[in-house]
């Protein structure tokens, strides 16, 4: 299994723009072949985390079956009205691509 973190810093004031957005998109990234999760997660105020809290970064978090099936939705990705109605919003990402072992 393949595993994705990608942590985007969205404009302060438009986390929940970029949600509304994350979420529509996310229903059909779901259906897509090889896809086993895919969700938007934001950091929490944890005592035992010991992590400053950054409530402008949301962390896309997501499994796929194998390489292809990622890379499939990479392409799709790439040309989605979702990718349009996002990028205004995004000042930077990190993606992490993880393989379990």
């Amino acid at each position: 299994m393949i595993h994705v973190i990608a942590s985007l810093r969205v404009k302060a004031g438009k986390v929940e723009d970029f949600l509304e957005a994350f979420r529509s998109y996310a229903v059909d990234v779901r259906k897509e072949r090889g896809c086993i999760k895919y969700i938007a997660a934001l950091e929490i105020d944890a005592v035992f985390a010991q992590q400053p809290v950054d409530k402008d970064v949301v962390r896309i978090i997501e499994t796929w079956e194998d390489l292809d099936a990622l890379s499939d939705h990479i392409e799709a990705l790439e040309k989605s009205a979702y990718r349009q109605k996002t990028k205004d919003l995004v000042e930077d990402r990190s993606i992490k691509v993880l393989q379990e072992v």
